[in-house]
């Protein structure tokens, strides 16, 4: 699903009234400030943008702190958001997110509910907020006007490989899990060299155990007794080693000496 940047107020999603990279934002014509985040909202932000980056489809880009104009008085950036990385075909600027992020640790949600009417009414499709300290993700609902009275526990969205639990976003190990299955799902070449060497060691392996059986059953036909150990020794030697100790039981007819 494709959204137009430039619906029929004729001003573009980058057409600026704040200088980029100054941290200003102008939210109802108002100026707002963004200082810098403390450890609340600086660690959550970069796991957000962590697990976007993973889980967004081919032709989707991830932004953070990317400026939207939404209308003639709000100018602001999401703490992050996904969009299609192809140019507007109209405009030749940036196409309009289609999700777009927000997150807070304690404060109330008043700048956040203006952010994303503004958004949502500009034609963004999905906005969310992520409550660090509740722990919990909230949906925007152009319904009721207001943000979504049960918490997700899972986005899903076209813009994702896979669907995104709501526990990648809250918790270092689970986002790590996460942008793993996202990897894999987009196919990574990584992952077929991994299975590439899983095969080639499960072959090695089973190459390995049989050869140990082959063993025991060549001293059973030709009634030799192994010595105390030999089970032991034969699990720690390779395939080389091992069809070395065949060949010498089949040639000595005994159990081979052990090199020193």
């Amino acid at each position: 699903m494709t959204f137009r940047s430039f619906p029929g107020h004729g001003i573009r999603v980058d057409d600026r009234i704040v200088a980029p990279e100054s941290r200003a934002e102008i939210v109802e014509g108002r100026l707002v400030l963004s200082p810098p985040s403390d450890e609340k909202h600086a660690v959550p932000h970069a796991d957000l943008a962590y697990v976007l980056r993973a889980h967004a489809k081919a032709g989707f880009s991830v932004a953070v702190d990317m400026l939207t104009r939404t209308s003639k008085d709000n100018d602001f950036a999401p703490d992050a958001s996904v969009f299609e990385s192809e140019r507007d075909t109209v405009t030749g600027g940036r196409r309009l997110e289609q999700l777009a992020f927000e997150v807070v640790s304690e404060q109330a949600l008043a700048v956040q509910t203006t952010k994303a009417r503004e958004l949502t009414k500009r034609g963004v499709r999905r906005m969310f907020c992520l409550v660090t300290k509740q722990r919990k993700l909230l949906e925007w609902s152009r319904e009721t006007d207001s943000w979504s009275a049960t918490p997700l526990e899972v986005i899903d969205d076209p813009c994702f490989v896979r669907p995104l639990p709501t526990s990648a976003l809250l918790r270092a190990a689970s986002a790590d899990d996460a942008v793993l299955l996202a990897l894999r799902a987009k196919g990574h070449p990584e992952f077929e060299v991994i299975r590439t060497e899983g095969r080639e060691e499960g072959r090695e392996e089973g190459r390995e155990e049989a050869l140990r059986i082959g063993i025991f059953d060549l001293c059973d036909s030709m009634d030799i007794a192994p010595p105390e150990g030999a089970a032991e020794r034969l699990a720690k030697m390779g395939a080389d080693a091992l069809d070395s100790v065949r060949i010498a039981l089949k040639r000595d007819r005994r159990w081979p000496e052990p090199q020193r």
